[in-house]
This record gives C-alpha cells, structure tokens and sequence, in this order.
C-alpha cells in the first residue's frame, strides 16, 4: 500500500481505469517519498489486471496470491524490467546505469508480451543515466510500442534532458505527512516504541531516507555506531541507505535487474536489511 501519495495514485488509477493513459510517467520528488514504491505497485496492478483474474481492491493494491503478483515478487515476470545501479564486484552500487543496461530493453520491447498485451519498465532513478544512456531511452520513449508502460523514478527531473521531461507525465511525490510517516515506521520497526518513532518522524522532515541515517547507526554493533549523513556516508553506506529505504517501503529486500531474461536475484547489500529493527 502505498502511504501519503493519494494525488498520485489518484491520478494514475483513474488513468489506468479508463484505458487511456500516457506511455511514459514521470515520478517526480524528494528521496524516500515512496516513488519507487509507487512504480512497483503500478506496474504490478496494470500488469495482474491485463492478465486476469480480476481484482476488487481499490487504488493500486494487488492481492500478493495473484498469479502475476507472486512472479513479481519473484522477480520472474516475463513482461517487466527494473533498472537500476548494479552492485559492483567489490562493494557499492555503480556510478550510473549503462547505456547497455538501457539497450536491453530493446529486447522486451521487440517481442509480443507474454502474459498479457501489457508490459512495464521502472528505472529507479532516471537520474542515474550516464548520457548515453539517456539518449538510448529517448529513442525508446519517442517511438514505444503499443500497451508500453515507463515508470521513470526522479529526484532531480529539472536536471533530465527536456526531450525526455517532454515526453512524460509528470506525477508530483510530496514529502510524506507526520501521520503517513508514523505509521511507515511502526509498521516496519516493530521493536521500536512510540517515542522513538516520534522522534525519528520529528527529525526526518517528510523522508524517510533521513530515518535511515538514525536507524543505520542504532543497528551498528556497539562500539561501532557513528552518524551517517548524505555528506559523510562512504558508497557501502550510501547502498545500504539506499536499499533499506526499499525494504521499509516495499517490505522485501531489494533485487538487482539482471539483464536480457528480467530474472532477479537479492544483492549481497539488500540481505544486511535484516540486521534492521522489525525486518
């Protein structure tokens, strides 16, 4: 479910409902707002309601026993692809996602869906193109095949070319409300008490990106915790923010794209989630 975005997935629904929706979807915020959770979501409502059965739950919410919720969850649906960073052979995710990570895409794109008319691409963030790489989604957004669906997770949309801005929707993701950040975090940290909750909702300014820096620290063995901010953090601890700001909002850990076949496997950094309070 996704908390505090209702504009959004307002929108979207409504879009989706009627069948008449843009190919590309701009999402458009502050980190640890809930986009990436948001494209997850929706590409697995559109792509669990194309192939059938039915389903009866409001806004954008997928029993997790459907059929194509569980290859999701899997990471196995032949018809969907997630790009990102890739974890690097010695640690750390890499600077940028390849222009060969995003010419993979052609090979989705050039055969018939399989599980319905309806396929789905989510690149967490767009921002994380090297330019060639933004220039090989570009073609991709300016000709898309029919029942084609790009979820482009954004941080900074006023640094992306303007021919890619152009030819998106642009959904607004706004820092989440106390309450929305209360329950984020009673639901995922289920060992911490009230108090504590409201003091890292007080401290995370609408993001729980922020949280994480606080819960990074209190997980750490004693003797080894340490402040961990944006500035300060080392490319371990940045991937780790970064995937644990995942696993809050997705409740699993995260995976890593694995190319031509879109089958997904846990990185070695998304398993020290667990390390976390109530995960």
């Amino acid at each position: 479910m996704i908390v505090g975005q209702d504009k959004a997935v307002e929108a979207f629904t409504t879009a989706w409902d009627s069948r008449r929706l843009h190919h590309a979807w701009l999402l458009a915020g502050p980190m640890g707002v809930g986009k990436a959770s948001f494209a997850r979501e929706a590409a697995t409502r559109v792509l669990a309601e194309a192939a059938g059965p039915p389903i009866a739950e409001p806004g954008l919410e997928t029993p997790p026993d459907h059929p194509m919720a569980r290859l999701m969850a899997a990471g196995s649906h032949p018809d969907f692809r997630w790009l990102e960073r890739l974890e690097k052979e010695k640690g750390g995710l890499a600077r940028n996602i390849s222009v060969d990570q995003v010419r993979s895409l052609g090979n989705l794109l050039a055969v018939t869906p399989s599980m319905s008319p309806w396929r789905a691409i989510v690149i967490d963030s767009v921002d994380d193109l090297e330019a060639s790489a933004a220039n090989a989604l570009l073609k991709m957004l300016e000709e898309p095949p029919a029942n084609t669906l790009f979820f482009l997770v954004s941080h900074a949309p006023g640094r992306l070319l303007p021919t890619i801005r152009s030819r998106c929707r642009r959904l607004e993701f706004s820092k989440l409300g106390d309450d929305a950040m209360t329950s984020l975090l009673s639901r995922s940290l289920t060992e911490t008490n009230a108090s504590e909750i409201g003091r890292l909702v007080e401290f995370a300014n609408g993001s729980l990106l922020t949280c994480v820096s606080v819960t990074l620290a209190s997980a750490a063995p004693t003797g080894a915790a340490k402040t961990v901010t944006a500035a300060t953090a080392t490319a371990p601890e940045k991937a780790f923010q970064y995937l644990t700001v995942r696993s809050l909002q997705r409740g699993q850990p995260r995976r890593r794209q694995q190319g031509e076949a879109g089958i997904t496997q846990p990185s070695s950094l998304s398993r020290s989630c667990a390390s976390l309070p109530g995960q």
